[in-house]
């Protein structure tokens, strides 16, 4: 019998790990997940590379199959694995609605993060730029703002249903609501939304702890 077993390359700690480690919490599927990435290195060992041509990470491995991208791991964790599960619907418009999310999360949500996160988590106090941060942060409010409004009549990111589009935006919006240090305006259905979505036990177990 091939070798099915799931098996993500990847740091606990990155937003992209902790997407993919909530989706495989939601499908129920077994996984082992190898430290990859920053002061674990790996990526840039010719056998990593192999796999993954960017030297980023998650990657997924799963027999001769390999993926990366995170928002393509979940994709295919669902279609692959999920059997008609509904956080990632099968109706196209359904479908098509969560998917924005998704593209909207790379294209928009994260470039406003990273200044952010970086400029406080990941950088040490004594070399920290709390003028420049707190600009990245008013950038970002802004992008988070869109988001606020729309939950402001809804439950989940597309309506009534949790879906991939509340994990992929979800584990950044932990990042913002929970970085210090910056001022931010109050998002309160934002921050209800985020709430919610920390009584799953997915986020609970991989994207609620310290972040680092």
């Amino acid at each position: 019998m091939p070798d099915t077993k799931l098996t993500i390359w990847g740091r606990a700690n990155s937003v992209n790990v902790q997407k993919v480690l909530w989706c495989l919490t939601e499908l129920a599927l077994p996984y082992e997940r190898i430290d990859a990435g920053m002061n674990y290195g790996r990526t840039r060992e010719a056998d990593y590379l192999a796999m993954n041509p960017n030297a980023r990470i998650p990657t997924l491995a799963e027999g001769d199959f390999v993926l990366w991208e995170s928002n393509s791991i979940m994709r295919y964790l669902c279609l692959a694995h999920g059997s008609g599960t509904p956080i990632y619907p099968e109706a196209p418009k359904s479908r098509a609605s969560v998917d924005r999310w998704l593209d909207w999360t790379l294209s928009t949500v994260q470039p406003v993060d990273r200044p952010v996160f970086w400029g406080i988590v990941r950088t040490a106090p004594a070399e920290r730029d709390m003028i420049q941060v707190q600009r990245d942060a008013d950038a970002a409010a802004e992008v988070w703002a869109i988001a606020d409004r729309l939950l402001s009549s809804r439950r989940f990111i597309e309506g009534d249903a949790f879906t991939l589009a509340d994990i992929a935006l979800g584990s950044y919006a932990r990042r913002w609501l929970g970085v210090e240090g910056i001022t931010r305006p109050a998002q309160p259905h934002l921050t209800r939304w985020l709430a919610e979505l920390g009584k799953r036990p997915g986020f609970a177990q991989h994207v609620a702890p310290p972040m680092s």
